[in-house]
Formats: structure tokens, C-alpha cells, sequence
């Protein structure tokens, strides 16, 4: 979705050759802006909003030296420096410090200015922006909506259809290959997660978002041998991957148990290699555990359904194997696209049976 917000006081011709020229300056400060070695907010002395709660300390063993001081003491890196300057591969964006999805390589262009450039975030809730008078200036700091890590800066200096130019630094992101396999990058301090298929990854997904406890859930393939995956080849019903939704939860918040009792109602796990209209390999009903406990889990809440149903639960329990992140505009599908009628036919019903039960 296209950012088409209109700033105050960024107008003029001279004013991005002006703010370029400070950064290159002033570089050197730029490390140090934070000062005492603790994130400020810009513009402020608040930390930095932290959704995922973890400590300077985690934050400093999880990261590099460099991704730290960019990431959490605002930092920038040298211009020209940065792997992803000159990089033109298709695929993903993700923030380095907790793996959302942030700028697709759909929206990269080279702005010349030394740092990856986009001109549009992955959605509109992928980035937050503030305020930042750091530095003589004002401008506005973009960082991950979901850790709060630095990125870089956003200017109304960009191409259509948006003219925004996201400036970022290379050591903030992660790449994701097109139809590459990801790396699991969604689970901290504590958190654990489980692979699930339950039908179309879009109902699944949409479903586990309803959940307290669950930190959050992306879509993908997995289970089959090919050694790559995208959405047209997996619904061929050859490469044997499965959809699947990666479901990333606190079990200090819901339990793995909570996890499979919502698993089995809003599938029939009693239909094999088919989901209502779906039909296919692409579709089975699988749970790929990441534990032994929750393999131990699995196992006993299958035991249990098959003594309550007339008809034999299908479900595999496997080890998770290489997940493929599937394509942007499956990933948040029903929030995105409310009316379309597979989501007021089908997703939508399942959702409202899930609100009445919790």
C-alpha cells in the first residue's frame, strides 16, 4: 500500500541536497548521537518503545557490535559502505534484530546517496516514524514497528508513485531471497514456535492472530522436497510443501495446548489432503513441532480426538524442516483485503467462532 502522506516543511529544492550534505558530515556524530550508549527516543530522552520486551543486555549478546550501536544507539554507517547499497536481488527486506518484513526489492531504487533506498514500506504498519532534531536539523527517523530498532530516515525526496525516499542503513536489514528458505528469526526471549498446516494459509494465519500470547504469525511452505517454493508451484501439488502459517507465541502468556485446541477447530483434521474446496497435498492437515514437548503434545491431543470422532484424525506430527516465506501480499491477507469474497465467505466465519470462544 502506497504512503502518500504529505509533510510540512520538507519542501524546496535545495532542502535534500542540504540534509545529505550534513549526514556526510557529519557522520562521525551520528555514531554517537545516543550519548550515554541507552536508545533515545529522537527528539527526547524516552527509550525507544521495545514491543518484544527484551533487555539491553539480550539485545547486546543477540546482536553485532555495529548492528547494535545502528540498531539500538541510533547510529548510521558510512555511506557506499553498506552491503545492500549497490544490491539489486528480488526478495525481502527484514529488520536484523527481529525479522519483520519491512521493504520489498519491488520498491528499491538507487537514490545515489550512499544507503539503500526505497520508496515504500512493506505495509503501512511494517515501520513507525518519529520525530528527530538531532544533529541541527529536523528530520524524521524511521524504525521497526515491532523491536523499535533504528533504520534510518524517510525524506519527501523519492520517485512515484509515493516520492517518499526511506534512507536505511544495510547493517539494520536482513535479505530474504525470492522463494528462498527463511531463516527463523521470529522467536525471543522465551518465545517458541510451531509450524502448522491447516488448509488455506490465509485462514490459518488470520486465526492465530486473534490469539493473546501469540507474538506473531507470518505464512510460508514447508514439507515437500523441492528446494524452492513459491505459491504457483506449490499449488501444483509437486514440490509436496505444504501452506503453512509460522506461529511464534509466549508460553509464559498461551499454551502450547491453547496452540492445538485452536489448531483443530478451525480445520477438519479428519480430511485428508483437503480443506472444503482445497484440495491437494498443499493442503493436509500437519503440525511440524520445533520440541520434543511439543511433539509429546501433538501426539496426545490427536490420541484424545480420535476417541471423540467418528472419523480418524489425519494430522502428521514432523520435525519443522527449511520454511519458505511466501510472497508479500499473502502475508496479513484477510486484514488486507477485508471484502474479498473468499475472506467474507470463509475466513470471516471461522474468525467470528474463534471470538466466541475466547
Amino acid at each position: 500500500m502506497m504512503n502518500r502522506r504529505k509533510r510540512n516543511g520538507q519542501a524546496g529544492l535545495l532542502w535534500p541536497a542540504l540534509v545529505l550534505c550534513l549526514m556526510l558530515i557529519c557522520w562521525p556524530l551520528a555514531g554517537c548521537s545516543a550519548g550515554s550508549g541507552k536508545a533515545h527516543a529522537a527528539g527526547g530522552e524516552e527509550a525507544v518503545g521495545d514491543g518484544m520486551a527484551m533487555t539491553d543486555k539480550e539485545w547486546k549478546e543477540k546482536l553485532t557490535s555495529e548492528q547494535y550501536r545502528v540498531l539500538r544507539e541510533k547510529g548510521t554507517e558510512r555511506p557506499f559502505s553498506g552491503q545492500y547499497n549497490k544490491f539489486n536481488e528480488d526478495g525481502t527486506y527484514l529488520c536484523a534484530a527481529c525479522g519483520q518484513e519491512l521493504f520489498s526489492s519491488a520498491t528499491k531504487y538507487d537514490s545515489g546517496s550512499g544507503w539503500p533506498a526505497f520508496y515504500d514500506a512493506a505495509g503501512d504498519n511494517a515501520v513507525d516514524e518519529h520525530e528527530d532534531r538531532t544533529l541541527g536539523m529536523v528530520r524524521t527517523e524511521v524504525t521497526c514497528s515491532r523491536c523499535g530498532g533504528h533504520l534510518g530516515h524517510v525524506f519527501a525526496d523519492g520517485p512515484e508513485p509515493t516520492g517518499m525516499r526511506y534512507c536505511i542503513n544495510s547493517v539494520s536489514l536482513d535479505f530474504q531471497p525470492a522463494g528462498g528458505a527463511a531463516p527463523d528469526t521470529t522467536a525471543h526471549s522465551g518465545e517458541e514456535t510451531v509450524v502448522l498446516g491447516a488448509g488455506c494459509f490465509w485462514c490459518t494465519e488470520a486465526a492465530f492472530e486473534l490469539i493473546d500470547g501469540v507474538t506473531a504469525v507470518d505464512v510460508g511452505y514447508m514439507g515437500g522436497t523441492a528446494e524452492e517454493a513459491d505459491y504457483r508451484t506449490v499449488c501444483s501439488g509437486q514440490t509436496g510443501h505444504a501452506e503453512v502459517a509460522r506461529v511464534t507465541y509466549d508460553p509464559k502468556r498461551v499454551s502450547f495446548q491453547r496452540i492445538l485446541d485452536l489448531f483443530f477447530v478451525i480445520h477438519d483434521p479428519t480430511t485428508l489432503n483437503r480443506q472444503g474446496a482445497d484440495v491437494g497435498p498443499q493442503y493436509r492437515s500437519v503440525i511440524f513441532y520445533s520440541t520434543e514437548a511439543q511433539k509429546a503434545a501433538a501426539e496426545k491431543a490427536i490420541a484424545t480426538l480420535d476417541e471423540k470422532l467418528a472419523d480418524p484424525v489425519v494430522t502428521q506430527v514432523v520435525p519443522a524442516e527449511t520454511y519458505y516465506i511466501a510472497e508479500d501480499y499473502h502475508q496479513d491477507y484477510f486484514r488486507k483485503n477485508p471484502q474479498q469474497a473468499y475472506c467474507q465467505a470463509v475466513i470471516k466465519p471461522k474468525l467470528k467462532k474463534i471470538e466466541d470462544m475466547i
